[in-house]
């Protein structure tokens, strides 16, 4: 993953450490600091409780699934009596 600091460099967006990003409910979903270590989370937003669905960190740990994997393809859908197998775009 790219690191949001790279981007804003990039972009010429001033910036200064720690970076960190939250949602609308105060939960971290990115943090980097001047060291080069940064974490991101993914929570599920229909959990009340903000359960964390995804984490990955720079030192290379992953746990759960990432959001952008998760797609419908290979599944079958039927519509009109018409069964259609789903790919992703």
């Amino acid at each position: 993953m790219k690191k949001l600091s790279e981007t804003y460099k990039k972009l010429g967006i001033a910036f200064s450490f720690p970076i960190e990003i939250r949602d609308a409910n105060g939960n971290v979903t990115y943090y980097e600091n001047s060291n080069d270590y940064w974490y991101r989370y993914e929570r599920d937003r229909y959990d009340a409780n903000g359960t964390v669905t995804y984490y990955e960190d720079s030192e290379g740990f992953k746990r759960g699934t990432p959001k952008s994997a998760k797609t419908c393809e290979g599944k079958v859908v039927e519509v009109d009596g018409v069964k259609y197998k789903l790919t992703a775009l």
